[in-house]
């Protein structure tokens, strides 16, 4: 029996899929959504137009079509994960050459009336092809330096035009999310080693580039390390971001000051707060109690995805999963530790939380991938 053939004669179809749902990663998904749509709300002064209400519209959309994507069969997925992947890489060379700019990067494509970031779908459609290629590669292969070459072009180069919009924060995560699928794959720790020993080398080389002709990154970017690792250095400048961002998370104490009475948020001392500090706002308003609260629902998330994956019945549906839910984890453990001081700012907003929608749709049609490989599990039929 074919690989089609097997999936087909054992997969729900018609209404029957809406009873295999994983409703348990629904419900947890729409909880931390509306911890963001109560934050928005709050952040906004108790304008619930200005940011909580386009916030749930899209969000409600977005959700729609996590469901629209988990009731495709998986089998189509993994049929279009190549074809996903390259149609990414293209627009990311048509950002290079004919991308608009905005806010001092060059990251969308205008496509008549439709203007797109291609990063954002970069982040899926990775992982979608480097789980189609480690199903089909041989798992005695899996960690054959030409093979493993192969997959680390596969991540590098998506990256690499990513990290030229500049965007480091969005090339991060799709470097970590490739990672990723490479170790649930099973390749061997030492290539892993190596990558540390070269991200040294890189972070090395990115200091002493500095100043220089053949400087690696923005200067804004330096000046965001150098906030990182002086806060104390340029309290009105560069470092004022973080700097704010503490009073709120270290004023907010154990339970917080309450429901709209962060002083940091409401007087507008904290800049980005209904983006990439909106956890700062959390923290300040329901101090340690609700950052807990929020860290437990994204561990919610990830174990239910971990769970889905380890009864899947391929390894294609497998390794999807675990690529997404580690490329969410990557998403709020990065922006954590960026608000928290543990690392510098990168512009990784807070997911299904900080204001926006690209990012959003992005995570839950990731999301319906893991919906899709739940709904279409192999199950034997009376």
């Amino acid at each position: 029996m074919s690989y089609l053939e097997y999936h087909v004669k054992r997969s729900p179809s018609g209404l029957s899929k809406v009873l295999y749902v994983n409703w348990a990663l629904v419900l947890l998904l729409s909880a931390v959504a509306s911890v963001g749509f109560l934050q928005l709300y709050s952040v906004s002064g108790g304008n619930f137009e200005r940011w909580a209400e386009p916030q749930m519209q899209r969000f409600a959309l977005a959700l729609t079509v996590m469901f629209v994507v988990g009731f495709v069969p998986l089998w189509f997925w993994r049929s279009m994960s190549a074809l996903g992947y390259a149609v990414s890489v293209v627009l990311l060379l048509g950002v290079e050459f004919f991308g608009s700019i905005g806010m001092g990067a060059q990251r969308w494509l205008e496509l008549g009336p439709i203007r797109i970031q291609p990063s954002e779908m970069t982040k899926i459609t990775v992982i979608m092809a480097m789980a189609a290629y480690y199903d089909w590669l041989d798992i005695r292969k899996v960690s054959h330096p030409v093979y493993v070459a192969l997959a680390a072009l596969m991540i590098l180069v998506p990256a690499f035009l990513v990290l030229k919009q500049p965007d480091l924060g969005t090339a991060l995560l799709i470097l970590g999310g490739g990672g990723m699928v490479m170790f649930f794959a099973g390749v061997s720790l030492w290539y892993f080693g190596g990558v540390i020993g070269a991200g040294v080398g890189l972070v090395t080389a990115v200091f002493a580039s500095r100043g220089t002709e053949w400087q690696l990154i923005r200067d804004y970017q330096f000046r965001r390390i150098d906030a990182f690792l002086d806060p104390s250095l340029d309290p009105l400048g560069s470092s004022y971001h973080i700097n704010q961002a503490m009073i709120a998370l270290g004023s907010g104490g154990w339970s917080g000051r309450g429901f709209m009475q962060g002083t940091q948020s409401r007087l507008n001392f904290l800049p980005e707060k209904h983006t990439d500090f909106i956890f700062n706002t959390l923290a300040e308003e329901f101090g340690f109690i609700g950052g807990v609260f929020l860290l437990t629902l994204y561990i919610g998330i990830l174990v239910t995805c971990v769970i889905a994956a380890m009864r899947s019945k391929n390894r294609y549906a497998s390794l999807l999963i675990l690529g997404i839910a580690g490329n969410f984890f990557l998403y709020f453990a990065v922006n954590m530790a960026m608000v928290m001081g543990l690392a510098p700012v990168v512009g990784v907003p807070l997911p299904l939380v900080s204001y926006g929608g690209s990012a959003m749709l992005m995570i839950l049609i990731g999301f319906g991938l893991v919906q899709s490989a739940c709904i279409h599990r192999p199950r034997e039929r009376a």
